[in-house]
């Protein structure tokens, strides 16, 4: 009986063996087609930013080649002290900001007229998507020259079409720097908004806003009580995302202002101290605080989208 026991004991053990390596067999035969990809996301992408985490932490300026060498957190301490540094720092956080809030404001406002029924609905829909599709440096340029010229633009244009030759003729990116990036990037940012909160409005359970609205509820309270609070998520996430991408704009500021009349950000200060300063060590050490300020921005927005998933999925 013990010979037949460790016998089938034997063959059990043969059949197991194989069938582990069958599956690790299946796994690595899955996961091998994504190595290359991984192989070349972290030489494009890891190997770059180790190189510049290196970089920030030494004394390397062009102009000064005798004078290379280790700095320590030097570059760092001058990152957060130099006046022209916070400048940058403020002017990126207006900027986000108000691109953010105004185009949260006005996504809601065209997510909520496309959410009703109407004719031609899916073409206005398709319409409102397109400045988003746009490419920055294009979009720059078309409000650049199309709108704001004061000789040729549209926005001239339509003060003399209205008042007359006698129309005041301003040179808006003069005049209003800042605000002239902020619409611009509003133009382009409010379509991903819009698109976000259209999906969260459709995804409302519509029995229990029509039995609100059976009981004597008006659009505002159903608004307020009903849809903004369904939304909040889907608002922090357009926020979240918008804001990844906006502290990390360089297309508008570089094309529309080059920088001067006060709109020079952080993305556009380390471009101009790595290329015009030639501080290496400098720009480097700004470029790490960039990047650790958006990852903490994206580890939240990715918070919020799972937390988002987990309540569609109940």
């Amino acid at each position: 009986m013990a010979t037949t026991a460790t016998a089938r004991t034997g063959r059990s053990g043969e059949v197991a063996t194989p069938s582990r390596a069958l599956q690790k067999s299946g796994a690595w035969a899955r996961r091998a087609p994504l190595l290359p990809a991984l192989v070349f996301t972290i030489v494009m992408t890891q190997v770059p930013f180790l190189a510049t985490l290196v970089i920030s932490f030494m004394n390397w300026n062009a102009y000064y080649p005798d004078e290379r060498g280790f700095a320590g957190f030097d570059n760092f301490a001058r990152v957060f002290t130099d006046t022209n540094t916070r400048s940058a720092v403020l002017v990126t956080i207006l900027l986000t900001v108000s691109v953010v809030v105004v185009s949260l404001v006005l996504g809601l406002a065209i997510a909520l007229l496309l959410d009703r029924k109407f004719a031609g609905r899916g073409a206005v829909r398709t319409l409102m998507i397109t400045p988003f599709l746009v490419v920055p440096v294009a979009a720059a340029l078309l409000w650049k020259h199309a709108l704001y010229n004061p000789e040729y633009g549209l926005f001239n244009g339509l003060l003399k079409a209205v008042f007359g030759d006698s129309a005041p003729q301003p040179d808006w990116i003069t005049n209003n720097p800042l605000i002239a990036i902020i619409a611009a990037l509003v133009w382009q940012w409010t379509p991903f908004m819009m698109l976000i909160l259209l999906a969260g409005l459709q995804s409302r359970p519509l029995d229990v806003v029509e039995a609100a609205r059976i009981d004597g509820a008006s659009s505002w309270q159903i608004f307020r009580s009903m849809t903004l609070p369904h939304l909040r998520q889907y608002i922090e996430l357009s926020a979240l995302l918008g804001a990844i991408y906006v502290v990390q704009n360089f297309d508008h500021v570089f094309t529309i202002t080059s920088g001067g009349l006060g709109t020079a950000n952080l993305p556009y200060f380390i471009y101009q101290t790595f290329y015009t300063a030639q501080d290496y060590g400098r720009a480097s050490a700004a470029g790490v605080v960039v990047v650790i300020g958006t990852i903490l921005i994206a580890t939240a927005a990715l918070r919020t989208a799972f937390s988002l998933f987990k309540e569609e999925t109940r």
